[in-house]
């Protein structure tokens, strides 16, 4: 007599066919909004690079010429220069500074939670509120910087409106929103395991040993995704040099997106702007590339000893 057919596995299909369909509608919002607000608009503006597009005229196709033109372009060498140099100091200072301040709050002292919320308060401020509170630190006629160092003694300085000082400037205030990375830091700190700093005391190890031997590889992950997270958004430095500065004096402080964003908002250059944001966008790829390439040598994962 023939198996009776109890008809499960034709259940068990439309029900994975149901959950097939609702998962696409779930998803079909993310994916609309990716396609229509973030691939459309990429795919956008490398079209409109390879055009001479005016605002309110006709795109003309020129192919590669506005990436030859910006060979030839010294405000395109000048920014490219200024951000570089700004990251090359904002993202090493940003980092050590919130290491070195996770790990205080890493210590189990009285009223951790309030120092905590102290050291992160100024994340929290508005970007524009950050920028106009540094213009008053910097000015250089009643600013509070300059009123401390007369106070000590000490020559004022004209910070953000002196060419030879206006980056290092714009690098100190760097650290002020370091909030975001001394948390990552400190959620990195408390995964490291306690037996390994046992470990190290029982071999007669000190607190450098530990930081040495035990914090520093442990916490490699957590330094590297910083390092990732710290240049990309370095590069992208916008706010100070349009609030504060203007791009001088002189254009030392001209950074890439902002004379990006004066190309095509002021000067009304669409196609050369689209041009200039293709190549910002390759040379992040590059230069994430070289990181995620090197970082074999240096980034320890304890999963399988891999490196």
């Amino acid at each position: 007599m023939p198996a009776r057919k109890t008809g499960l596995p034709g259940r068990l299909s439309g029900q994975r066919r149901m959950e097939r369909r609702w998962g696409l509608l779930m998803a079909l919002p993310a994916v609309l909004g990716f396609v229509i607000f973030t691939a459309g608009p990429m795919v956008a503006s490398f079209v409109f690079s390879l055009t001479d597009w005016q605002v309110g005229g006709t795109p003309a196709y020129i192919g590669l010429g506005n990436y030859a033109e910006l060979a030839r372009d010294e405000l395109f060498w000048t920014s490219l220069s200024a951000t570089t140099y700004y990251t090359l100091g904002a993202v090493p200072l940003v980092l050590i500074v919130s290491f070195a301040v996770a790990m205080l709050l890493n210590q189990k002292v009285r009223g951790l939670a309030v120092w905590r919320t102290i050291f992160y308060l100024p994340t929290l401020v508005p970007a524009i509120a950050n920028v106009v509170l540094w213009i008053w630190i910097f000015n250089p006629d009643f600013g509070l910087l300059n009123s401390l160092l007369r106070q000590a003694g000490l020559p004022a300085g004209q910070w953000i409106y002196d060419e030879s000082t206006a980056i290092p400037s714009l690098i100190v205030m760097s650290t002020w929103g370091f909030g975001n990375t001394m948390v990552i830091f400190l959620a990195g700190l408390q995964g490291v395991p306690r037996h390994l700093y046992e470990a190290v005391s029982i071999d007669g190890g000190g607190p450098w040993r530990r930081f040495w031997h035990v914090t520093l590889p442990m916490m490699t992950p957590t330094i590297f995704y910083n390092l990732v997270v710290g240049v990309v958004g370095t590069f992208q430095v916008f706010n100070q040099a349009y609030v504060m500065t203007e791009g001088g004096p002189n254009n030392a402080t001209l950074f890439y997106v902002y004379y990006l964003f004066r190309m095509a908002f002021r000067e009304s250059e669409m196609g050369y702007a689209s041009a200039l944001a293709w190549v910002m966008f390759m040379i992040i790829v590059v230069v994430t590339f070289l990181l995620f390439r090197n970082a074999r040598r240096w980034v320890y994962y304890e999963m399988a000893g891999a490196r």
